[in-house]
């Protein structure tokens, strides 16, 4: 049995349980569980390998690829510039970014933007890894194509260029990239260990992620031609499909160091639960977002069948915030926050002030309930 580390408070044993739960079966895995309640820790633990070639150990600052839990944490950067009057939600993007007005894409809200339903999932040229780590020419070729479907007719995943999106619009209106726009305005603050373009001091802290066969981390509906929901997840030839290799995609220290702001971000779970709780409750001083801007952006906007539906269970967003639904449960139905690829799962609460993050090295598919298990749990204690 994998030896866990760390605290946990009185009262909130049961998270503690699950989360050891989880590695039954899995002996060369690591994960790390961090949960702030009203402002507070009343779970950090780790435990597991954090690197399976040559057996080292997660520790209490092991970094991991945190995938689309990465979305999460630019929707909300942008819901604090909404709060600033920086940005408007139902402003178009042109209005930011004037090149995105090219082919029909004028009337395109933030709003859509974020919310999956622009009608840009994927490039309509097939990227190397090397152009897709060049920002200028990703956001460029995304401002010069038309929709892939008419925008707001319906949502479709935008699994990477999410982040080059909402990215770009933060960068338009700060002047700064969007790695640094959030590191000096969310993480620095906090003192998070949570980046989007990793420090290279800190690559030899970054767990090594696996994937499974048989175990796919995405849920893909049947091709299309071309096959749209792969290549929004590829880019063409940027990326394998399970998003990692042995040395290749996720896994590449090139990728760590890219400003990857629709699945690249890096973090600890008490950084990501640090954040989260800041967005609902005053934690190490700092609230990062007010309650009336909270409401507007977890309103639902996209949710059920797609443009290119695939089987139930569904997703539910926000303003780039996914929201509680059946195929992520949530703390209540007023959680928001993001999941990520293979077993990612972090979030706020606002009826209980929660910070909640559960990352892992193991990535596993669609019947994978290990962070399940734990939020269940703190459901259970919470609601005594």
């Amino acid at each position: 049995m994998v030896v866990v580390h760390g605290t946990v408070a009185p009262g909130f044993e049961a998270v503690a349980a699950a989360f050891e739960r989880g590695f039954s079966g899995r002996p060369d895995m690591g994960a790390a569980l961090a949960i702030r309640y009203r402002g507070e820790y009343v779970a950090r633990l780790w435990g597991g390998i954090a690197d399976s070639r040559n057996g080292r150990p997660w520790s209490d600052d092991t970094l991991s690829v945190i995938f689309s839990c990465t979305k999460g944490l630019m929707s909300l950067a942008i819901a604090r510039l909404v709060e600033q009057g920086l940005i408007d939600y139902d402003a178009p993007v042109a209005r930011y970014w004037p090149e995105f007005a090219a082919a029909g894409k004028a009337r395109i809200t933030v709003r859509e933007a974020l919310s999956h339903r622009a009608g840009l999932l994927a490039p309509r040229v097939s990227l190397s890894t090397e152009r897709m780590l060049d920002w200028d020419f990703v956001t460029a070729a995304l401002a010069a194509q038309e929709p892939i479907f008419p925008p707001d007719s319906g949502y479709a995943y935008h699994a990477l260029t999410h982040g080059w999106l909402s990215g770009e619009i933060i960068r338009r209106v700060t002047g700064r990239s969007p790695g640094a726009h959030f590191r000096e305005e969310i993480a620095g603050p906090l003192g998070a260990s949570a980046h989007v373009g990793l420090p290279g001091e800190l690559e030899p802290k970054v767990t090594h992620l696996v994937t499974y066969p048989g175990q796919p981390v995405a849920n893909l509906p049947p091709p299309p031609e071309p096959n749209w929901p792969l290549l929004a997840t590829t880019l063409g030839d940027a990326l394998p499909p399970t998003l990692v290799t042995e040395t290749g995609g996720f896994n590449d220290p090139r990728l760590h160091a890219a400003e990857i702001p629709g699945a690249g971000g890096i973090a600890t779970a008490d950084g990501l639960a640090t954040i989260w709780s800041a967005a609902v409750t005053e934690t190490e001083g700092i609230r990062l977002v007010g309650a009336a801007v909270i409401e507007r952006a977890t309103r639902e906007q996209s949710g059920g069948p797609g443009v290119w539906p695939s089987p139930p269970p569904y997703y539910r967003w926000g303003m780039g915030f996914m929201l509680d639904a059946d195929a992520r449960r949530l703390l209540t139905s007023r959680s928001f926050g993001h999941d990520g690829a293979g077993g990612q799962v972090a979030f706020a609460d606002p009826v209980h002030d929660v910070g909640f993050a559960y990352l892992t090295n193991r990535m596993e598919g669609a019947a994978d309930n290990r962070g399940n298990e734990v939020v269940t749990a703190l459901r259970t204690i919470l609601a005594a």
